[in-house]
């Protein structure tokens, strides 16, 4: 199911669209009151100071699309949740189930993260943080976060790596919940974050 979804993205745009905005609505009459609910909580619960962490808000678009557009092309090259530009960021926050997050410096966005919701209990997770910010530690608070929120939903937690992101796969290559489900086309790799502990 995962690879047909994935096919449809990326080579039928006007029926992708369709499957968002019937899933939107799905989503919004099943989860979007708990998923609300589950937020701050999570967002209490896992931090870093001096980085605040939070749900993006419309009056945040102009924040995140700057910070998108201040980032070298090769580390945009495998970073497709949605288009980039600023319209396309706008429209982004009328998708009631994709749920998206920002890291701020002070006032400064310097890291997006975010949860794609399918109305079957599976999501895609997905990360940015700004070239000055790395190897501080906000991605692996920017993970707990994405994880907590899908475990405690009860969605399954997924994402899709290319094999030729070599910084992800050194930083996933660290990471004990993460494992393979299945290899897809052009050396991506479907994979899921498995909640260890068991609890909810």
């Amino acid at each position: 199911m995962e690879k047909f979804l994935i096919f449809i993205k990326h080579h039928f745009k006007f029926l992708w669209t369709i499957i968002e905005w019937g899933n939107d609505i799905l989503f919004s009459m099943l989860f979007r009151s708990r998923l609300l609910g589950i937020l701050p909580g999570v967002f209490r619960e896992f931090t870093l100071s001096p980085f605040t962490f939070r749900k993006l808000s419309l009056s945040d678009s102009g924040q995140l699309y700057g910070l998108i557009s201040n980032q070298q092309p090769g580390d945009l090259e495998f970073f497709h949740p949605h288009d980039l530009d600023l319209k396309a960021i706008e429209n982004q926050f009328k998708n009631r189930a994709f749920l998206m997050m920002g890291v701020f410096d002070e006032s400064k966005v310097i890291g997006y993260f975010f949860l794609r919701f399918f109305s079957n209990k599976k999501c895609f997770v997905g990360r940015l943080i700004d070239k000055n910010y790395r190897g501080r530690g906000v991605g692996n608070v920017m993970n707990e976060i994405m994880y907590e929120i899908a475990w405690r939903m009860d969605f399954k937690c997924l994402s899709t790596i290319s094999r030729n992101n070599k910084l992800v796969m050194q930083a996933h290559a660290r990471n004990s919940k993460m494992v393979v489900l299945k290899e897809l086309q052009n050396d991506f790799l479907l994979v899921e974050f498995i909640n260890r502990t068991g609890n909810p």
